[in-house]
This record gives structure tokens, C-alpha cells and sequence, in this order.
């Protein structure tokens, strides 16, 4: 069975509340950041992804802009060159501020 690469927005919700060991990371460009982000995201553009620190035993959950595209590539080179606990974040910045209304 394949293992699980995605989390949804209520899970990543829920994992907040309950894990203080959870580093939110926006894959876009700075430029795309700065118009809007996930308020505790921090920007690596995927471009700069391998450059990453991992902290033993951190959760890492890469966002982008709808999900599934750079967020999804860019947790697939963290999970292959750590084995940290990665995530993309299915429906990325633009569902977390429509589930936030």
C-alpha cells in the first residue's frame, strides 16, 4: 500500500492543534508569498527545497498555491533526501483562506 503524501486541510488544522513540531513551508516564488500566504508558512521557493534543515523528528507540510503541483514535487525531494515525516497540503494557500471564511 502506498503510504500517505498529502494532508488535508482540516487534518493539518487538527495537527497544529495537537503538535508544536510542525514547520508549514510555501514553495512559491517570493513574489507569489508576499501577495498572500498561510499566516505560519515560511517561504523556501522549490527552487531552494534541498537547501532545507530538517529538525529530528519536525513534521514538514509544503504548500503552494492550489496544491499538488510544486508543493507535491517539493515534498517528494524532502521525503527522498531525509526521512523526515512530509506532507504537501492538498488544496494549498487558496483553500486555507476559503476554509478560514
Amino acid at each position: 500500500m502506498k503510504k500517505k503524501t498529502s494532508i488535508s486541510l482540516v487534518e493539518l488544522k487538527r495537527l497544529l492543534d495537537t503538535n508544536k513540531n510542525v514547520r508549514v513551508i510555501d514553495v512559491r516564488s517570493e513574489t507569489e508569498y508576499l501577495e498572500t500566504h498561510i499566516p505560519i508558512a515560511i517561504n523556501i521557493p522549490i527552487e531552494k527545497i534541498e537547501t532545507l534543515d530538517i529538525i529530528n523528528g519536525e513534521i514538514i507540510i509544503t504548500a503552494c498555491g492550489k496544491g499538488g503541483g510544486r508543493s507535491e514535487k517539493a515534498s517528494e525531494l524532502i521525503r527522498n533526501k531525509t526521512n523526515a515525516e512530509v506532507y504537501f497540503l492538498e488544496n494549498g494557500t487558496v483553500g486555507w483562506f476559503q476554509i478560514e471564511k
